[in-house]
């Protein structure tokens, strides 16, 4: 089909146009990424609508691979999510850790994937979500598979996750995150002594060109920031806050493998002792533990924190009772 002609037109039919301004300074971009990165969308999603012809500039359609240059106004046409049945469980249960009219913030537990998925059909959070009851937001921009998920955490990293209520507050916080304005701390342990009390990791991420199912530090891949601060220290183990500035696949395990600390646990990225941890680890240790935010409604600042699941404390715990020779570091937050 076509892409609707004018905004008119896309509102009768169900569709949302987006128009995006590329700013004036930026250099060319192929326009699947671009397009994705304006947009929220995957850019698998925005490679879709590509192909159908559903992204133009100055009313001429676009491939994938056209360099678009700063200052040029795209325009994506978005179809209404198709229809699609997904399985409410009410046997999955969810620890809320905040609500309002616009969103929840959840704590993830580790294993559960965040929706539906080629391999996991059910049994996800959405599917635990509608369980619940939730009016999740059913807006076409997540993906049909995806209703009210603004971001995703890994399947076996634990943690807070955003969940939107409405359409409005979807869109809201998906601008927080484009801006930068929300503020995601993670906890990790990670492999050696990191020498350096605090630091910030700047490296470009990308598909990894030897192994399609990995991340790497690639030259063309994605501009991708982590900040880090020791928070205690180990024989042989660190554990670190992580601030993720930007939110790359992968990124906090990619990052700091590539600075020599691996996280503990971290089969896909970790070496040697990292990619078992400690002996007593279940899991990959990492944690999403802290999230500021402004609330779509009232404007107010919201903090939510959850505590390290009891399998990540107990890590520590013997850690410490072992005798490992430790340091807490000055001015760390509990």
């Amino acid at each position: 089909m076509a892409p609707p002609r004018n905004m008119v037109e896309a509102e009768a039919l169900g569709e949302t146009t987006l128009r995006m301004t590329i700013p004036a300074d930026a250099a060319p971009q192929r326009a699947d990424r671009v397009a994705a990165d304006l947009s929220g969308l995957s850019r698998s999603h925005v490679q879709r609508l590509i192909a159908e012809g559903r992204l133009t500039a100055d009313g001429r359609p676009l491939k994938s691979n056209a360099l678009v240059p700063g200052g040029v106004v795209l325009e994506l046409v978005v179809p209404p999510p198709a229809p699609t049945t997904i399985e409410p469980r009410s046997d999955i249960e969810l620890h809320v850790v905040y609500e309002d009219d616009d969103l929840l913030i959840v704590d993830k537990p580790a294993g559960l994937v965040v929706h539906p998925a080629p391999g996991h059909p059910t049994g996800t959070l959405v599917n635990a979500l509608l369980g619940r009851g939730e009016p999740l937001s059913s807006e076409g921009i997540a993906g049909v598979q995806r209703p009210g998920i603004v971001h995703r955490l890994d399947r076996d990293t634990s943690g807070l996750l955003m969940v939107a209520r409405t359409d409005a507050a979807q869109s809201a916080l998906q601008a927080q995150l484009k801006a930068r304005r929300v503020k995601k701390t993670y906890l990790a342990l990670v492999a050696g002594s990191v020498a350096a009390g605090a630091g910030r990791i700047e490296a470009p991420i990308g598909r990894d060109p030897a192994h399609r199912t990995r991340m790497a530090g690639v030259p063309n891949g994605r501009p991708a920031t982590t900040n880090y601060r020791v928070k205690e220290r180990f024989e042989g183990w660190t554990l670190l806050e992580l601030d993720l500035v930007t939110g790359r696949t992968h990124q906090l395990r990619v990052h700091l493998a590539a600075i020599g600390h691996p996280i503990a646990g971290d089969r896909a990225y970790g070496t040697g002792p990292a990619r078992r941890g400690p002996d007593d680890l279940p899991r990959l240790f990492l944690h999403a533990w802290r999230l500021e935010l402004t609330s779509p409604s009232s404007g107010r600042l919201l903090r939510a924190e959850a505590p390290l699941p009891p399998a990540l404390a107990g890590v520590l715990e013997t850690l410490r009772a072992g005798g490992a020779r430790r340091t807490s570091v000055p001015g760390a937050r509990a």
